[in-house]
């Protein structure tokens, strides 16, 4: 059984002596520094040009990476301070003894979801698609028997979750620990605490994709270790439970994207509002006051108050289905998202249907994907390549070219391939839609 104590781990990377709650300057609690350092890092400003939904779209109504990030981050910010509050009901000597406080899960719930899709890249999901089989299909699968199976599988599977927990905490030159975050902070990020391999080994939902990079894998021990994750074995390989409050985390993403993507979906446009209001209607018609939704005269007002409304039911629900399941979240044997314990799950289902049809299936979307697959796969062809023939002596003068432009995005130098398809993977990843295009646009010539 996990312990809250351990779980609440304000250890940082680096930190020889253990940092006490009781002990922590309350105008800059730890767990806050957390959620600072995440908005000011340069990884995090780039989401403002990485799009939710709809890829390399200039319309204004549509959520970029960054304000989803936000709006999540507000979400699990209240997720974490009501089940806070009842958590620390139930185990009291963690306020008496050790000081904390419920504000404290509400700050280490908003700082990683602020941080969770801080290592996704351009084109939405369809850019780890593209890295992927870039190097499953692609000109990339050259590389296949020069590396370990689990190596390839990171490159072949490439993960917006690890890429994210290597942005955090890898150290470069002049910045030990990356962004050096509290241990509770990362452990509550860590979505999916397994490596690329085996892969989807059980139903848990926390096997669903994997939370790591082969280079980060003794980190993420260390981590896991601190803050007390439970270890199993499966088959030959070790596995850890999630952090309690990873289920918080997830919680708060699915409720933003089920409702701001719908949201998204009308404003465009793609979803017919009549049809689009009576599905929220549903989910919040114990909590709808009907004189006031009647005297909203804009499409703009009746959505705002039929969100506000869906968002507040489904915090409230998923917290409650969190402190219902607590034992089994702490013995590791929950395994599946609070939202599909949720008495709301056929009409989150209803509507993610709709937001499939109309939005993620749209012609803009399928469009603008195929673009971004062309895109990445030409940056990454043209980096390897010039990567491998430096390092083969064989440097043509494009390839010197390449590489003095690019000069110290990505370690060219190492010698060990992976690490450096690692990071040719993750600087492409780190790349907003717009830069990406233009690098594209460089690389063909079509921009000077």
């Amino acid at each position: 059984m996990m312990n809250w104590e351990q779980l609440l781990s304000l250890r940082r990377q680096g930190d020889r002596n253990k940092r006490l709650r009781k002990e922590q300057d309350e105008t800059r609690l730890g767990f806050e520094v957390d959620y600072d350092r995440i908005i000011f890092s340069s990884a995090f400003r780039s989401l403002q040009d990485k799009t939710q939904v709809i890829p390399l779209s200039k319309t204004s109504f549509v959520h970029t990476r960054l304000t989803h990030s936000l709006e999540v981050s507000v979400v699990g910010r209240s997720l974490g301070r009501v089940v806070g509050k009842k958590v620390l009901e139930k185990h009291p000597h963690l306020t008496a003894v050790h000081g904390y406080k419920f504000n404290d899960f509400g700050a280490i719930v908003a700082a990683a979801a602020l941080a969770h899709d801080i290592g996704n890249p351009p084109f939405g999901h369809s850019g780890e698609k593209a890295i992927g089989e870039y190097f499953k299909t692609g000109s990339g699968s050259r590389y296949k028997d020069l590396l370990t199976p689990k190596q390839y599988q990171d490159l072949i599977d490439f993960e917006g979750n690890a890429n994210g927990f290597k942005i955090l905490t890898e150290t470069r030159k002049g910045i030990e620990g990356g962004v050096r975050l509290s241990y509770a902070t990362l452990g509550a990020f860590m979505k999916y605490p397994k490596e690329s391999l085996p892969k989807k080994p059980t139903n848990h939902i926390a096997h669903k994709k994997f939370g790591y990079f082969q280079n980060e894998a003794s980190f993420f021990k260390e981590v896991a270790e601190e803050v007390g994750l439970l270890k199993h074995n499966v088959g030959e390989e070790t596995t850890y439970s999630r952090h309690p409050l990873t289920f918080l985390v997830e919680a708060a993403d699915d409720i933003c994207y089920t409702i701001i993507d719908f949201e998204d979906g009308i404003n465009l446009g793609l979803i017919e509002e009549e049809y689009a209001l009576e599905y929220l209607i549903k989910l919040v018609k114990d909590a709808i006051n009907t004189s006031k939704y009647n005297n909203l005269v804009t499409t703009a007002d009746r959505l705002s108050y039929l969100r506000s409304l869906a968002i507040n039911t489904l915090i409230q629900e998923a917290a409650s289905v969190f402190i219902a399941h607590e034992e089994e979240i702490l013995s590791g044997t929950f395994d599946v998202a609070l939202v599909d314990k949720s008495k709301y799950e056929a009409q989150i289902n209803d509507i993610l249907k709709i937001s499939v049809n109309k939005i993620y299936q749209s012609q803009e979307v399928t469009e603008k994907e195929i673009a971004g697959y062309e895109i990445l796969a030409t940056l990454l062809d043209r980096y390897c390549i010039a990567t491998d023939n430096f390092n083969n002596g064989k440097s043509s003068n494009y390839d010197k070219l390449i590489l003095r432009a690019e000069g110290d995005n990505f370690d060219y130098k190492n010698e060990d391939l992976y690490a450096r398809l690692i990071g040719i993977s993750n600087y492409v990843a780190s790349l907003t839609d717009g830069n990406a295009l233009l690098k594209f646009q460089k690389i063909k010539g079509l921009h000077i």
